[in-house]
């Protein structure tokens, strides 16, 4: 999954803070979500440059790594619901991500509510 190269560095893309703010400080988005293990992308992770994760962790937002079917989300219009449940005695938080059809936005905005 990490597509090293010949030294062993990661070959992943990432976010670029540019793109960040403004999802995060202009569109106001409330979380972020990817396909790869980290935000950054794997020739900065590598380096541990976490920096990107530490903006998102920083404004309060939160982001979702390890997303799959992401060609199957419109470009527009998708509403994704996130519950990060923790069984009693589990390590880990396990999460789930629910997507929505465009139709429930069109439901959403009928009846005024902010959808972005």
């Amino acid at each position: 999954m990490e597509n090293r190269d010949a030294n062993g560095a990661p070959q992943y893309p990432g976010w670029s803070l540019p793109a960040l703010k403004y999802l995060y400080e202009e569109r106001k988005i409330t979380a972020s979500g990817h396909e790869t293990s980290d935000t950054g992308p794997g020739i900065a992770t590598s380096k541990d440059d976490y920096s990107l994760e530490t903006y998102i962790l920083s404004t309060n937002h939160y982001q979702i790594e390890l997303l799959t079917n992401l060609n199957q989300v419109p470009e527009a219009g998708a509403i994704a619901v996130v519950s990060f449940p923790k069984p009693k005695g589990a390590r880990v938080v396990l999460r789930e991500c629910l997507r929505f059809c465009p139709d429930l936005i069109s439901a959403l905005q009928k009846y005024n509510r902010r959808v972005l």
